[in-house]
This record gives structure tokens, sequence and C-alpha cells, in this order.
């Protein structure tokens, strides 16, 4: 395990309200009330970002600001490849979950030919494209990107071609074509979809692991399952969007609360389980809104507390591999 850096996000432009972009500082605060040391710890990197972008006109209405999204994005790639090239283990703490498109992509230009595994804790799919979202918000859209996949069997938009060309750009960031193969790619918490996602991921065969389903076959077992099935894959990258949290049991502070979801322990014992494949390459956490907190700054103390019980097993990972190389 290589030593730690903290990579901050702190875009929100890819979301439907504002607000995500100040989840980092409140994750930041939550932790100094706690008089919690963690971010004096780790070196860090602040990534630039184009968060000016919410004052211009929207144009493109099927994937609203998706060119400075994509700049977002190829800067994000830019900085996990370069981070994971230094041999760090990149942290990466995010506004909006449209740049862990950015992520992924960083991660799989390091990679090269490796073969990626993608775990998503998260209450959404994230697989429309332009051509499929009810919204136009492009934080619904990362992971229909990585995999390339425009879904145009299940259409409801007339596309710009600007818009076209655009999402084009976004498939092909840090390599050309999809990031990762969809059976290794595992859901969940996924509690709140479209049609059009469900009917594409039914097509091309992702898992999902609902909140009842887990709790009803034990989240050992569960892990169990998943491990083995990540037998085939090099590494691992964890993307923990924090609506995937029960809100009514946490906190509404989120872009898109869903009730009925996972409670802290849960989400940080899937992740300390994935960690002990010592196959870890990347951990991001987003979505956090302080904005919309309707309990002070619960979500963000929340996640620091996910992060911070998840980091010591990072470490205790890491110390022991130092020890065994020194014998």
């Amino acid at each position: 395990m290589h030593p730690i850096k903290i990579v901050k996000n702190r875009s929100d432009i890819g979301a439907g309200t504002r607000g995500s972009d100040m989840g980092i500082d409140a994750i930041e605060i939550a932790a100094i009330n706690q008089n919690n040391d963690y971010f004096n710890r780790y070196p860090f990197l602040d990534i630039d970002t184009h968060n000016e972008a919410v004052y211009n006109k929207v144009k493109t209405s099927f994937a609203k600001r998706i060119n400075f999204v994509r700049i977002q994005c190829e800067r994000v790639a830019k900085a996990l490849e370069h981070t994971l090239d230094e041999h760090y283990f990149p942290i990466v703490l995010s506004g909006d979950h449209s740049s862990a498109l950015g992520t992924l992509s960083g991660i799989k230009a390091h990679l090269k030919n490796k073969r990626l595994g993608v775990v998503w804790i998260d209450a959404h799919a994230d697989m429309h494209s332009p051509y499929t979202t009810p919204s136009g918000n492009v934080h619904g859209m990362p992971l229909a990107a990585a995999l390339g996949e425009d879904n145009i069997k299940n259409q409801i938009n007339e596309v710009t071609k600007f818009t076209k060309e655009e999402w084009e750009r976004m498939k092909n960031i840090g390599v050309d074509g999809p990031k990762f193969l969809p059976e290794d790619l595992v859901y969940f918490g996924v509690r709140d979809t479209e049609a059009p996602e469900e009917e594409i991921r039914k097509q091309i065969g992702l898992r999902k692991y609902t909140v009842p389903e887990v709790r009803y076959k034990g989240l050992d077992n569960v892990m169990d399952e998943v491990i083995a099935n990540f037998s085939r894959c090099d590494a691992i990258y964890i993307s923990f969007d924090v609506d995937s949290l029960d809100c009514d049991l946490v906190s509404r502070g989120t872009g898109t609360p869903a009730a009925k979801g996972f409670d802290p322990p849960e989400v940080t014992q899937i992740i300390n389980r994935l960690i002990s494949t010592k196959k870890i390459a990347c951990l991001e956490v987003s979505e956090v809104n302080p904005l919309l907190d309707d309990r002070g700054n619960k979500m963000a103390e929340t996640a620091f507390g996910v992060l911070d019980a998840v980091t010591m097993t990072l470490e205790k990972n890491r110390n022991e591999a130092v020890g065994n190389d020194s014998i």
C-alpha cells in the first residue's frame, strides 16, 4: 500500500443543485470540530475548477455545461494519473459525482492494459447519457461515459451536434474507449433509477446489491461473493456517494437524497472488506452538500466518520506491508 495523498476536487457544475463544491470544506470542518488532525497528516492536491460556469446561460439542456464538465474530468484524470505514477494512494474528495469519470479515466490511464474493477456505492445508477437523461445533469452520466454507453435503444432526447461531440470526447478521456468491463462493476445501494437506466443495466448485465438484499443475505456473505468476482481484476476503484446513506437516518445534506439507504457502519464495512483485498487503487467520496443539510453539518460529519475509519484500515495494511518488507 502506497502513502496516501488527498486530492481535492471542489467542482459542482455537473449537479442540478449548487453547494457540493463546499462539501470538502464541510468535511474538513467536521474533522476540526472533532479535534482530529486528519487533514494535517497527508499531502494534498487542489484541482482547479470551472465553477464560475454556473453563471453562464445553459445551452445544452440534455447535458448541462457538458463542455466544462468535460474539461474538469480531463483535469481530474491528469491529476489522478500523475498521483498514481508518483506511487501515492489517492483519496479523492469531490463535489458532484460527474467528475468520477475523470477519476476512472486517470486510473485507467495509469493501469494501461490492467483490468479495473469498480464499486459504486450510491443511491443512483448514474447510467444516463444525453440521449436518455430526464434532467440534463451530467452527474447522472459518469458510468455511462466510462463504459461508452449511449443507450440509443432507450433514447428520449434529440441531442445537438455540440452535445454529441462533447459526449464523444468525454467517452475518450484518459484512454480511448471503455475504462472497464460491465462485468467488473458492482452497485451497492442503488434504489432511485429511471427506466432507461434499468433497461441498459439489464441489457449489459450490471450487478446490483440493494440495501434489503445485503441485509437479508448478510453483509459478510455478500462481500465474500463480490470479492470472489473481483479475483480477475488487477485493481479496484471505490466510489462512495453519500446519498447511498439513508437520508432519514443521517441527513438530507446531499444533492439527491434517498430514503431507505445504508447506515454508516454498513458502508464502512463494505469499504473495509474491499481494502482487505489489497487491490484498492483509489477511494472517492462525493456529493456532500452542506447547504442542503437539515441537521447542521451532519452529512459531512458522517462522511468524515466513514473516511477516518477506512483510512485507519488503509494505514494498518500499509504498516503491515512495510513491516513484512523489512523482515
